[in-house]
């Protein structure tokens, strides 16, 4: 079996989680800085042949009603350079308010904002993995 891997698509970063290999449970990897020459595709790639990902899940952030506004479309086309580059499976996820809960999450712990601000990302890609890994079973 294949893990999954999870990515939370942020302007600066991008959070990182990959699944057990039942695809139970989501843990979070690293937080990936974005670059200009898209080291961060190199990064992925990477990850991807370490930990034998079969699939990667994409958090779309999604409008409240539904709708896709310029962060979703920015996510998608992303979702669709990785699918050449890495010629693997790869799925949107709809993932409102996974950034605010892992938040939430944070400040309930009493997390330093500093601290919070290297975790929330990974965190948001741990909780866009295991919603995706939940609606499988």
């Amino acid at each position: 079996m294949k893990k999954i891997m999870g990515l939370d698509y942020g302007d600066r970063r991008i959070g990182v989680a990959i699944s057990d290999v039942f695809g139970w449970t989501a843990q979070g990897v690293e937080v990936i800085e974005r670059r200009r020459d898209e080291g961060e595709l190199v990064r992925i790639a990477t990850l991807v042949k370490e930990n034998e990902v079969g699939e990667v899940v994409v958090g779309l952030p999604k409008n409240m009603n539904g709708t896709i506004g310029p962060r979703g479309e920015i996510c998608m086309e992303f979702a669709n350079t990785l699918r050449e580059s890495l010629s693997l499976p790869v799925h949107l996820w709809d993932e409102r308010l996974s950034t605010v809960s892992a938040e939430r999450t944070l400040l309930e712990a009493d997390v330093s904002r500093k601290k919070r601000k290297q975790v929330v990302d990974k965190m948001a890609a741990s909780l866009i993995l295991q919603n995706y890994l939940d609606s499988k079973r």
